[in-house]
């Protein structure tokens, strides 16, 4: 998917909410518990509800990669059912990999050839060469981590370089953002860290940004997007847990599309604030 064509489905859809489909198998609801994959049809059900009122979905591989290859085969059939029956949606693997080029090369073809994600997170703390074998697939993108939403990001992001007024964070995203482009790489930026926001774009005021932490973390969606909204929309916003376990009933999927309305109806008014819609 190419940034335009990204930027086309925000506009056509009024939103760039990203779902995390962190499906830990202790809260996904009883009733599924019995079905023969229940991280599955959980995913299923979430996804045929909410893929209008989305324009991606971001699955946290350790919640499959936990159960073995049971799990993963629920990952490789959620992606695949995504794939073919929403392929408008971008799909994200969150798996924060970094290695050495032999083995980020294998990353690199299982999330991209193999599975079809569109985009996967990585560290980029090993520097440029574990992450160029990602940036050599075309149409595919490398999420990096920036600033993260944890409260550990204080422990090295957070600290001062050896320029003045620079933090780490700020070293990497310069850096980094040299080894690719606009159209092929983006990076996290934690929306509990919205103060820093406004000097992140000023570094890369074209790429776009994956924001996680609304929701269940405490993000604030109107700081974090006045703030990081761009002329090509220039955000995509993850929300996981606050969507897809709001309730543990029969009717969770009814619920998740309900939560995940609100936040949708919020990103048209603060993108209609931006003049970004095409059809406002």
């Amino acid at each position: 998917m190419t940034k335009d064509e990204l930027f086309q489905t925000i506009q056509q859809k009024k939103s760039y909410l990203c779902i995390g489909l962190d499906s830990d198998m202790e809260q996904i609801p009883g009733h599924l518990q019995s079905k023969v994959d229940p991280a599955f049809y959980f995913n299923k059900a979430i996804v045929d509800l909410t893929h209008d009122v989305c324009v991606g979905y971001k699955i946290n591989t350790a919640f499959y990669e936990v159960q073995g290859n049971k799990g993963w085969r629920s990952l490789e059939k959620t992606a695949g059912y995504i794939r073919e029956k929403y392929p408008e949606n971008f799909l994200i693997a969150d798996v924060k990999r970094s290695d050495i080029g032999n083995t980020a090369r294998q990353y690199a073809e299982t999330f991209f050839s193999r599975l079809d994600f569109d985009a996967v997170t990585l560290s980029p703390y090993m520097g440029k060469d574990s992450v160029e074998p990602f940036l050599a697939y075309k149409g595919k993108w490398s999420i990096l981590l920036g600033l993260t939403s944890n409260p550990g990001a204080n422990d090295f992001q957070l600290t001062a370089t050896d320029q003045p007024e620079e933090y780490l964070f700020e070293r990497v995203i310069k850096t980094a953002s040299q080894w690719g482009t606009t159209e092929n790489m983006m990076f996290v930026a934690g929306a509990t860290q919205t103060h820093y926001l406004e000097g992140i774009r000023q570094i890369i005021p074209d790429h776009f940004l994956l924001v996680p932490g609304i929701g269940a973390q405490g993000g604030n969606l109107q700081e974090l997007s006045r703030a990081g909204l761009n002329q090509q929309g220039g955000l995509l916003v993850n929300a996981s847990r606050s969507i897809i376990f709001s309730d543990p009933s029969k009717s969770f999927d009814v619920t998740a599309r309900d939560q995940a309305m609100k936040i949708n109806k919020q990103m048209e008014r603060l993108l209609s604030e931006k003049k970004l819609l095409a059809n406002p």
